[in-house]
């Protein structure tokens, strides 16, 4: 390991850390905010529109190629005739072979391709020289590409697939794009830093962005920018706290619906969701860390229910070090990976530079007390 973990243990609230007062569980906000949420309707996108994006029910392809093709330049011929030949026992052929190139459809009674030299046409008598087995030179029918081989549904559209949709002819895939309005209310420092992580984590997790940004931090400002409109998803970063300056809440209960305020979640326990008409609608709070606990834990899990994306890649191994947990708070556990297993690098708390190195992540449930050095955890991948 290359540096010591943050801490292995949690430390005590202050007395502003404990606000707000009463918090919701986090599997129950969680279950609140997806309730009635189903995936958007596919859209057709130009392949050169679908990366990132949720692959819908893709077409059947066809095969690629639609038949024996010549791999390389050479002579066509039957596998099974050359069976013993070579310089000092050719084979003695009435008539040349067919000569192919590559791309070249393999002619009818035909398996393989042999190289140039192979075929002696000097004398008055064609002579093969070598032997060959079936398929040597050819591309086979549907070697490139098999029926219904294709990106699976409910997995990110990358660019190897549009390699193989190009190759079958396609000039669009159907995927889903749920719309997310990011309402950045402005920090007072002018900071910016926690509004682009979340819009960068949010492309990568294939929405379709929309950004905007409060006139300021008083409720009226905050209110007029949350604008659900044809938006799947709406994100507010900042205002989520109970300072003089946090409005996002008292905008969100202007404009909508509060499902809860304050979530049993460590970092992240200000976060908010609730919904303005049928829109779901989730508060992070502005400091990066703390926003992307409650992202990952609230947000993602909304958006990849609309984009219908297949369960995350995750890794199951053991734990290299104790992890000990508050009860009654769910606690993120930022991971690194070691030849010991998955080796905590901080334990409710984020610093920027164990986000940085983490390679997973977990959840502690609010009902456990953590897990012992060995005990194999199932995390969330952070690297491809």
């Amino acid at each position: 390991m290359r540096g010591s973990p943050s801490r292995m243990t949690s430390s005590p609230m202050t007395p502003s850390q404990r606000l707000p007062a009463s918090l919701t569980p986090l599997d129950a906000a969680l279950a609140a905010l997806l309730r009635d949420l189903a995936a958007v309707a596919p859209v057709e996108l130009p392949l050169a529109q679908a990366v990132g994006f949720i692959a819908a029910e893709m077409p059947a392809l066809p095969a690629v190629p639609s038949g024996d093709m010549a791999a390389v330049d050479g002579w066509a011929l039957h596998a099974r005739d050359l069976v013993g030949a070579s310089s000092y026992t050719p084979l003695l052929l009435a008539k040349p072979p067919v000569w192919v190139e590559a791309g070249d459809a393999i002619p009818p009674d035909c398996d393989c391709v042999i190289d140039s030299d192979a075929v002696d046409l000097s004398g008055p008598v064609v002579q093969v020289l070598a032997e060959a087995i079936p398929g040597q030179g050819v591309r086979r029918s549907g070697g490139d590409i098999a029926q219904d081989s294709f990106v699976a549904t409910g997995q990110p559209v990358r660019a190897p697939d549009l390699l193989v949709a190009r190759a079958a002819g396609l000039q669009s895939v159907p995927v889903r794009r749920p719309r997310l309005r990011i309402v950045d209310i402005p920090s007072t420092s002018g900071q910016i830093t926690t509004a682009e992580l979340i819009a960068e984590s949010a492309r990568a997790a294939g929405a379709d962005i929309v950004r905007a940004e409060s006139r300021g931090r008083d409720a009226a400002s905050v209110s007029d920018a949350l604008v659900a409109d044809d938006s799947d998803l709406l994100v507010v970063i900042g205002g989520s706290g109970v300072g003089r300056h946090d409005a996002g809440i008292v905008a969100l209960a202007r404009r909508g619906d509060i499902i809860a305020h304050g979530i049993a979640l460590q970092p992240g326990r200000t976060s908010a969701v609730g919904r303005i008409g049928k829109t779901p609608v989730v508060i992070l709070p502005g400091a990066p860390d703390q926003a992307l606990a409650a992202w990952w834990t609230l947000a993602l899990p909304a958006l990849d229910r609309l984009s219908g994306r297949q369960p995350r890649s995750s890794l199951m191994l053991p734990l290299a070090r104790k992890v000990a947990s508050r009860v009654g708070i769910a606690e993120i556990v930022l991971l690194e990976r070691s030849d010991a297993g998955w080796m905590p690098l901080a334990v409710g708390e984020m610093p920027l530079a164990a986000i940085a190195r983490a390679d997973g992540w977990l959840v502690i449930p609010g009902r456990s007390e953590g897990h012992a050095a060995g005990t194999p955890v199932d995390a969330y991948i952070l690297r491809d």
